[in-house]
């Protein structure tokens, strides 16, 4: 099986070798791990992999070739601080389907207050497992709390992946991943597109070759070379580029990974910070750390002057709660709104734009998106050739 690993990895590009290879054997057969998928996963990237920029593409292999083999994770955490839920309770025996027109009898619980009331009472008194309800915490049912089931305003808990993108809370511990700043462009599209932002002046000492100075010159010399030389050109535009990751922005993952790509070869004053759904109190640079190393989102107010362009890139697609509500972040209770906190940032930088992956289409039937289109006064563009031509119009205007 291992065979077809190793094979799995160089197809996609990785630099793995056959000593490499060789030392993970040898480390399986010295028995210093367990047979726990979690340590062959950290030995085999240990024992492979050289370069940390390269963790993302052998985490997608890895995913993709042992998904099924052990279900990897945590048990659920404590609860609004009263107990575990049991696990046994969220076992996906069965996943329920409904028909539109079964989902519009559905109905919400009224507002994310109420919401959490009532998961604190469910925690409170239920004692079993339940499956197919409409009310307790459990699966296949259209109850708020639980998993595999349907509800347009509920709680997720243990599903391990979304599924009708509705959920206002989830409960679980999520792992996001970095864009890999190495990927191949299919295109030179994005490249070209970016072109648009390059504000080139002239500084520093004599370090290029000013071609048709010197051919003028040379020409009224009569054809004795004289050489002009010019300051280099320098590429001083600065901008500042803020992606949302994980969720349902993981269909859009490739995409963002092309313009980060671009946007790193082509802009030498470059910053960029991850975000989940919206903008909060802090950001973070790394995804594997990001509950350990985070930037507070005032610091990067006070590090980064009014110069630097600003460039959201994100589908704005979540519960309206997580942008106008204190607490109505889905991962943790934030003390402020982060529509307020996006107001900051608008306030603070002249040029700022925001890119959207989803297709025009649905933006009028995603109330999060209208929200937020009003909140950046109308410059949300869509992640397309056109729509990136226009968003950096604007950001050079």
């Amino acid at each position: 099986m291992l065979v077809d690993f190793f094979y799995a990895l160089r197809e996609a590009k990785l630099p793995v070798s056959l000593t490499e290879f060789l030392t993970l054997h040898e480390a399986l057969e010295r028995r210093v791990i367990g047979p726990n998928l979690d340590e062959f996963y950290y030995l085999a990237r240990s024992a492979l992999i050289k370069d940390e920029k390269l963790f993302d593409r052998f985490d997608q292999v890895f995913g993709a070739y042992f998904k099924g083999i052990e279900a990897v994770g945590e048990r659920l955490q404590e609860a609004i601080g009263r107990g575990e839920i049991p696990a046994e309770w969220l076992a996906k025996r069965a996943s329920l389907e409904l028909s539109e027109e079964e989902k519009r009898l559905v109905e919400s619980m009224g507002g994310l207050d109420k919401l959490m009331e009532a998961l604190r009472d469910r925690l409170e008194n239920q004692k079993e497992r339940h499956q197919g309800g409409n009310r307790q915490i459990g699966t296949a049912g259209r109850s708020p709390f639980g998993a595999h089931g349907y509800n347009p305003e509920g709680v997720r808990i243990g599903q391990g992946g979304e599924r009708h993108r509705s959920a206002v809370k989830v409960w679980d511990r999520r792992e996001f991943r970095n864009l890999d700043d190495t990927v191949e462009l299919g295109t030179r599209n994005l490249k070209v597109a970016l072109k648009r932002l390059r504000q080139f002046v002239r500084e520093g000492n004599d370090l290029e070759l000013d071609l048709d100075d010197t051919i003028r010159s040379t020409a009224r010399r009569g054809g004795l070379l004289d050489v002009k030389m010019v300051p280099e050109r320098q590429n001083k535009v600065k901008v500042l580029l803020f992606f949302d990751v994980g969720g349902s922005m993981d269909m859009h993952v490739r995409l963002c990974e092309e313009l980060f790509s671009a946007a790193r070869s082509e802009l030498k004053h470059l910053e960029y910070y991850y975000f989940h759904n919206f903008i909060y109190e802090w950001l973070w640079k790394d995804n594997r750390r990001r509950r350990a190393e985070r930037t507070p989102t005032m610091d990067v107010l006070h590090t980064f002057g009014r110069d630097y362009k600003v460039i959201f890139v994100g589908d704005a697609t979540m519960s309206p709660y997580e942008i106008v509500y204190e607490g109505g972040s889905i991962e943790h209770h934030n003390a402020e709104p982060g529509a307020l906190w996006l107001l900051r940032l608008r306030q603070h930088f002249d040029k700022v734009i925001w890119l959207n992956p989803e297709p025009v289409a649905r933006w009028t039937s995603t109330p999060s998106i209208g929200i937020t289109r009003e909140l950046m006064e109308g410059q949300m563009y869509p992640l397309t050739l056109d729509g990136l031509n226009n968003g950096l119009r604007a950001l050079s205007g």
